[in-house]
């Protein structure tokens, strides 16, 4: 940990990459073990266009129950140790992969959410925009008047990143001093490419309980929870 200390002391520019890991100090589980449908459900029929064209209120409910879960959360100490580094340090980016919106609850500002986020639907249409209530999307309002449908503001599998996310995102890596990697086992891609594709030059440490497919190539890696590794370094950095 003072390797990683002493690197962002000395750091222009931080980019921090977080993952499923964060939010699930909080309660939330990953996707796959939110509610029981995914676990009787083909990935394909939950979270892809196929599967929404084919069966919108059985993704709907899915998702729904998702934002539910999202909303009954709270972000731990690790989401607000994030945020106080990103007001201790000059350039500091903050890419998710999550769409809990947690980290901007936590108080982050310089978000990139590569994977969209929850609290919003856009037509598949003409691509209007209405944000989500408490409840998610009544199943009643899925069809949108121009003929198209409202389906949630997430990337699903097949599809590409937002351009604008991530063409922020790589150059906060190209640039990056250092590059911390939290809570992801770094194997969805192209948002793990982030840590290791873009700069070879940055030090490159890993906060994860378990071994992933990065961490051979940091120079630090932290197996605790992000939720005591991240406030005992912001600590250090105040």
């Amino acid at each position: 940990m003072e390797a990683l200390i002493d690197a962002l002391r000395g750091a222009a520019s931080v980019l921090v990459l977080s993952g499923s890991g964060m939010s699930a100090e909080s309660g939330l589980p990953t996707f796959r073990g939110v509610g029981g449908l995914w676990r009787e459900r083909r990935v394909e029929e939950l979270a892809s266009a196929e599967g929404f064209a084919a069966n919108p209120q059985l993704v709907w409910t899915w998702y729904n129950e998702r934002l539910a879960a999202h909303r009954r959360a709270q972000p731990n100490a690790g989401h607000h140790a994030l945020a106080r580094l990103e007001q201790a340090l000059p350039d500091f980016t903050l890419a998710t992969q999550n769409v809990d919106s947690l980290h901007l609850r936590a108080g982050s500002r310089n978000v990139v959410e590569l994977h969209g986020d929850l609290r919003g639907a856009r037509c598949t249409r003409c691509d209007a925009r209405r944000s989500l209530a408490e409840r998610g999307l009544p199943l009643g309002e899925i069809e949108h008047e121009c003929g198209g449908r409202f389906r949630p503001n997430v990337v699903w599998f097949g599809e590409s990143l937002p351009i604008h996310a991530w063409r922020t995102a790589e150059a906060a890596a190209r640039r990056a001093d250092v590059i911390l990697v939290v809570g992801t086992s770094a194997v969805v891609y192209p948002a793990a490419a982030l840590a290791t594709g873009y700069n070879k030059n940055a030090f490159l440490a890993e906060i994860n309980p378990e071994a992933t497919t990065i961490s051979g190539a940091a120079r630090c890696v932290l197996r605790m929870p992000a939720a005591r590794a991240l406030p005992a370094i912001a600590d250090a950095l105040a």
